[in-house]
């Protein structure tokens, strides 16, 4: 049952990459889901970066793992 689910983001980059996280999260709980924080265990991560520098693509591979360490499964 998707009330069950959780789902959790976490957004680099420009001014148009939070306002796209914002539209995704919203389509997720208008679907049933929780929101939560990008720190508790979730069913679903959602990144939404751009790499356009060697820190952002450190960074963005640094948040993979973070949320690979929390489930064993990644959509």
């Amino acid at each position: 049952m998707i009330a069950d689910k959780k789902v959790a983001f976490y957004t680099l980059g420009c001014k148009l990459n939070f306002s796209e996280t914002s539209t995704i999260a919203r389509n997720f709980v208008e679907e049933g889901f929780k929101r939560v924080d990008f720190e508790e265990e979730a069913d679903i991560y959602v990144i939404n970066t751009c790499s356009v520098t060697d820190n952002a693509d450190k960074r963005f591979k640094s948040i993979v793992k973070n949320a690979l360490k929390k489930t064993t499964m990644l959509f």
